[in-house]
């Protein structure tokens, strides 16, 4: 007895977490499932976007502080559908978005002292974003040409455009940290609830229980598997968008490196949401239907492939509140924007609290048997 003691005693458990860890990992690079929905579903899409150009359908025209609001010009913008007006920026902000094509075009309105033209538009535009900002300079000399000639005044405003030189913003540069966080999100909800729901089926797991191997331990090593495999796939689809499409990296190995962080953080909420469904189904075919009820409408409703500010009013309060919205904010922010960790800190913490929450709730459901 003092032998069996003295041997659970001296039992490894740091072995058998890596242990656990490097079985699970062979057997997610055996799974079609997984490599699919980590690294070819991602791909394709970022192929598929790379190809394109980086047009859009609305334009953003950002208002400086100061202009003069009660005027005709403005009123003939608000009517045109695909020009977005961006009010209450200080000039900073302004300027920062303009740089970054995040917005544009800035245009400041006065009204001039003398008779004609009655007001004075000076817009910038910005290099960061040419192929929009040539939209908005066609839609501006219109509606400036409609404004002057419809009018009895020989001439109510005039026009008077430079601009600003920043970094190019291209369409891969939005469309891949979603693919990223798609990615991470299927990895960790999908893998996760099948993996945990069969060891519990084949009563894997309740054979655990005769050998002195942790619970915890069980936990670690599939842990520890998947956010390996999905660094790799993380590592992959960044690579490829940034050698061949340009993906924006702005300061270079720092920048992956604060990704991947993020990378990590992500996964490890959406596996708690992985390991709720492998807790509440109670058969292998109704995984995928419940899973999907998590995974859909983060997929269409968190800036995967379009801004939310794109939706409608009533929906983005909805998709902001989602926590693959703020994973996909904080991997835009990081790779183009070149902020660091403490920058995205308030995204970070959202996806803490939604990690919190649902591991709260996996505690209370999760079956070990």
């Amino acid at each position: 007895m003092a032998q069996g003691i003295t041997m659970q005693q001296s039992y490894n458990h740091t072995k058998a977490t890596l242990a656990l860890a490097k079985a699970s990992f062979r057997s997610i690079m055996r799974s079609p499932s997984a490599v699919v929905f980590t690294l070819a579903f991602p791909l394709i899409f970022i192929l598929i976007f790379g190809f394109l150009s980086s047009g859009g359908t609305k334009v953003s025209l950002g208002i400086a502080p100061g202009s003069d609001l009660n005027n005709p010009v403005l009123s003939t913008l608000e009517q045109i559908s695909v020009v977005k007006l961006v009010r209450d920026k200080t000039t900073e902000e302004l300027n920062n978005s303009l740089e970054k094509g995040n917005i544009d075009g800035v245009i400041s309105v006065r009204k001039n002292t003398v008779d004609s033209p009655a007001y004075t538009a000076d817009v910038q535009y910005t290099s960061a974003s040419m192929d929009k900002g040539s939209i908005l300079k066609s839609l501006l000399t219109n509606s400036f040409y409609e404004l002057n000639t419809r009018n009895l005044k020989p001439s109510v405003a005039i026009l008077k455009e430079s601009t600003v030189h920043g970094r190019t913003y291209r369409m891969i540069d939005f469309i891949l940290p979603g693919q990223l966080g798609f990615s991470l999100l299927s990895t960790g909800v999908f893998g996760t609830a099948f993996v945990f729901f069969s060891l519990r089926q084949t009563l894997v797991i309740k054979r655990f229980f005769a050998t002195p191997v942790r619970r915890s331990s069980i936990v670690f090593g599939e842990g520890l598997a998947r956010i390996g495999f999905a660094l790799l796939g993380a590592i992959f689809i960044i690579l490829v968008g940034h050698f061949f499409f340009q993906f924006t990296l702005i300061n270079g190995v720092v920048t992956v490196l604060n990704m991947l962080i993020l990378a990590i953080l992500g996964l490890i909420v959406f596996m708690g949401f992985g390991f709720v469904v492998s807790g509440i189904v109670k058969t292998e075919s109704t995984i995928p239907p419940i899973s999907n009820i998590v995974t859909l409408p983060q997929f269409l409703l968190s800036g995967t492939f379009f801004s939310i500010e794109n939706f409608p009013d009533w929906i983005q309060p909805i998709s902001k509140a989602l926590p693959l919205t703020h994973l996909n904010n904080a991997l835009r922010k990081v790779a183009f924007e070149g902020f660091n960790l403490w920058d995205v800190k308030f995204e970070m913490m959202i996806l803490v609290i939604w990690g919190i929450l649902i591991y709260s709730v996996a505690v209370k459901v999760f079956k070990w048997e």
